[in-house]
């Protein structure tokens, strides 16, 4: 055993901080406010290259002025950004000056592959492949980026052309002179038609629902009736559904100009997927050289697997931050926090929880 408490090989602190995206740095800056030490009482593993959380893996035509209700990082606003440079440029070299700024010694490329419950002391273990680290406590920040969900569909495997998700698209100019359906009612799927229509022989948009277009402003009350309805379906144990999806889509300048347009003409879901295109159970068919599968994402919670949080309605159980099935871990970015203002006010509750947790506890066992 070493002097944490721990057996030797094994990396033991106090917390360990997985993901460095917003929640995860908003989580690390309360860790160090309230006493902790990088490094010597709490680690942040992030599994990407570089700083910039998911931002980093934006397309370049996402400039920083498309970007809706980017909220700075708790202790440093973003000033000065110019928004016709790409959000993953801007997002990138803020973070990148937030973990120096503030010392915060984020440890990457790390990829964690499980956490499981330790040699009956009370701890985690958490798998990396930088090695295994025990923690009393663990802020789990992954986001929802590395888990694209791709609906599936009568002859998918059929299409002869080119099928991609939101989390590979390119870019507009990629789809010149091809004929396009987009898949999606969201904020991702309306940006794609408007920025592809331009470049494209044809675009379609396809939705399972019809879409909600919000007129007026997004006030704090609506605003937190949106969060609140997210929030209770986590705290039934279902999976999370996005705020916007609550919200509806804000019935901005571009959104009227492309509705008059045309190019935001929906059309219900299609019923199977041909070689050559689409077709609905009545025998109308569109013809295509791609799918743009712009269906969102789900919680990137598969590590966490061995600790059996999962309830019987496929979400974790969460009050707050707090995973109700292990008080010791905390769901950052998941569900009602999953916006840049909620994971800043999430970090910041997951650390006052933790906090009173490890104060309860002894360090070592």
């Amino acid at each position: 055993m070493n002097n944490t408490g721990v057996r030797d090989g094994v990396q033991g602190v106090d917390v360990v901080v997985i993901g460095a995206g917003q929640a995860g740095l908003s989580s690390a800056y309360h860790l160090q406010r309230t006493g902790f030490v990088p490094e010597r009482d709490f680690v942040v593993l992030d599994h990407a290259p570089h700083p910039g959380g998911a931002w980093q893996f934006r397309w370049p035509s996402l400039t920083y002025g498309k970007v809706h209700g980017m909220h700075a990082l708790p202790g440093m606003e973003l000033t000065d950004a110019d928004p016709a440079r790409p959000s993953a440029e801007v997002i990138g070299e803020y973070f990148d000056t937030y973990e120096r700024t503030f010392g915060l010694r984020v440890r990457r490329p790390v990829e964690v592959r499980a956490v499981r419950e330790g040699d009956g002391d009370g701890r985690l273990l958490v798998e990396t492949s930088d090695g295994v680290w025990s923690a009393r406590a663990l802020i789990n920040a992954t986001g929802t980026w590395d888990r694209p969900f791709w609906p599936r569909y009568p002859g998918q495997e059929t299409f002869r052309g080119r099928q991609l998700h939101t989390a590979q698209y390119p870019g507009p100019e990629e789809f010149a002179g091809q004929r396009v359906v987009v898949v999606g009612g969201g904020a991702s799927g309306t940006q794609h038609l408007m920025e592809i229509a331009p470049y494209a022989a044809a675009t379609t948009w396809v939705t399972r629902r019809p879409p909600v277009f919000r007129e007026g402003p997004f006030t704090e009350e609506f605003g937190r009736e949106a969060v609140a309805l997210v929030e209770e379906r986590v705290r039934q144990g279902l999976p999370p559904k996005s705020v916007v999806s609550v919200t509806g889509l804000p019935l901005n300048d571009a959104i009227r100009r492309a509705l008059a347009d045309g190019v935001l003409d929906r059309r219900p879901m299609f019923d199977r997927i041909t070689p050559d295109g689409v077709e609905w159970a009545d025998g109308q068919r569109v013809d295509a050289d791609v799918i743009l599968w712009a269906t969102g994402f789900r919680a990137a919670i598969d590590h966490l697997a061995p600790l059996r949080l999962r309830e019987p309605g496929g979400g974790i159980r969460v009050e707050g931050t707090r995973a109700v099935a292990d008080p010791r871990v905390h769901l950052v970015g998941y569900g009602p926090s999953a916006s840049t203002i909620g994971a800043n006010r999430a970090g910041r509750a997951a650390v006052r929880d933790i906090r009173r947790l490890l104060d309860q506890e002894p360090a070592a066992v």
